[in-house]
């Protein structure tokens, strides 16, 4: 359907923090469309400047996805057995590949899932892998691999005792982040990481966890951050570069993305020797919150975080990655676009941020949970703003639509019109 659209320019002012690193502190017109049969959650649709994409919505937790046109009109719609927990991807074959909660865990937090599946576009399931257990869970995000391999992300239980054999006195359990990867035709996990491994502390004295943070960047401070269910990193999501063979992690409660070397083996991946960057499993770059290493140069990026991805080739701003800055302090939220170090030095007490390129933050746009941004191929970046829907927005600031609806959105992925897998779906 083509609607017929009138527009009146209607001055918006955005009121931006001055001490926010935001690059786009400006003033836009915001086209508002007064067009009687103009759906209702169109907000925004400025023809000067929209680009001509479909939004594939991931709804957060939701039996259900759908593909949008600009206009808001659902296209298409995927229905599923059980509720996503969380991430959703439509896959060139026309497949999805989702992450999804099963009827019973032993333990589970925000975004916990359980069961990963490939769906065929006939709802038949192509392939499947549970990965729920009473000291493991899978969560938040699942990736598909260069080699057909699926990397998941998980919870592991780490029990008091065992906590307090590494000088880490609490009273409950511990569940900090691992990664697997998991062989497609056999099912084995052929790789994993644990955190776990890669621990520190700076409280209690005679065991080897204990030293000083701000001395070791690649180690992760386990006391960073304590919360009473035991959930104390809280990832949310994953990117895998295959140029580099690296993993970015993005840690919401320590606020930053952490860059892992897959090029490990899972024995060195459990120490700090080993792989491309001869650094094992530690931490080979970090990012966001240069305060969750001690460390007090260089300046916080992030305040809760969501959805690194690399900005795909052919793409303005190709190869640099798209962060989604919660702001939950500050109750504003920012698109991050961010150039990552062609070399990775991680130095202790000094500033290791990478540089901003571009960003977008306005006063009504916040969101404390999930959300994202993704770079389109006009330039233009298509924002998911969790309780409130869609944002697109050109480079220099402008708002080119804005699409809402009730609910809440886990992500939002962007399909320009000639992508070959839409005619699977009579796109």
């Amino acid at each position: 359907m083509k609607y017929l659209l009138l527009f009146l320019s209607i001055l918006l002012f955005f009121n931006c923090d001055n001490d926010s690193n935001v690059d786009n502190e400006i003033e836009n017109e915001e086209v508002v469309d007064v067009e009687n049969d103009t759906p209702e959650n169109i907000e925004v649709y400025n023809t000067d400047v929209i680009s001509e994409s479909h939004v594939f919505v991931v709804e957060n937790g939701s039996d259900t996805a759908y593909m949008i046109n600009k206009e808001g009109e659902e296209l298409y719609t995927w229905n599923f057995d059980n509720n996503l927990g969380n991430d959703l991807e439509l896959l060139p074959t026309g497949q999805v590949l989702g992450i999804f909660k099963p009827e019973n865990t032993s333990f589970s937090f925000g975004g916990y899932g359980g069961i990963v599946q490939i769906i065929n576009i006939n709802d038949s399931v192509e392939w499947e892998y549970t990965y729920n257990s009473e000291n493991f869970l899978a969560h938040h995000d699942v990736e598909l691999l260069p080699n057909g391999n699926l990397l998941i992300m998980a919870w592991e239980r780490i029990s008091q005792e065992l906590a307090a054999s590494s000088g880490v006195f609490v009273d409950h359990d511990l569940f900090p982040e691992k990664l697997i990867e998991v062989d497609y035709d056999t099912k084995e996990i052929v790789w994993e990481w644990r955190s776990w491994d890669h621990i520190i502390q700076n409280l209690n004295e005679g065991f080897d966890t204990y030293t000083e943070i701000s001395e070791y960047p690649n180690k992760i401070d386990i006391n960073y951050y304590d919360e009473p269910d035991g959930d104390i990193m809280h990832a949310n999501g994953i990117e895998y570069d295959s140029n580099k063979d690296i993993i970015y992690l993005s840690v919401n409660y320590y606020s930053e993305v952490w860059v892992i070397d897959h090029s490990t083996t899972t024995e060195e991946a459990s120490g700090f020797v080993g792989g491309t960057y001869n650094l094992g499993g530690d931490l080979i770059y970090r990012f966001g919150n240069p305060e969750a290493y001690d460390n007090s140069m260089g300046k916080q990026i992030f305040d809760r975080n969501h959805f690194p991805n690399l900005i795909e080739a052919g793409f303005p701003g190709e190869g640099n990655l798209m962060v989604f800055d919660n702001g939950r302090t500050a109750q504003q939220s920012t698109a991050y676009e961010l150039e990552i170090p062609e070399n990775f030095n991680l130095i202790a007490n000094a500033d290791n941020e990478p540089n901003v390129v571009w960003s977008f933050t306005d006063s009504n746009m916040f969101s404390e949970r999930v959300s994202g941004a993704v770079r389109l191929l006009n330039g233009n970046t298509l924002i998911c703003e969790s309780d409130y829907g869609f944002w697109e927005i050109t480079e220099t600031g402008e708002i080119a639509w804005k699409y809402t609806k009730e609910g809440s959105f886990w992500r939002c992925y962007a399909f320009e019109i000639n992508d070959p897998v839409l005619p699977i779906f009579g796109l």
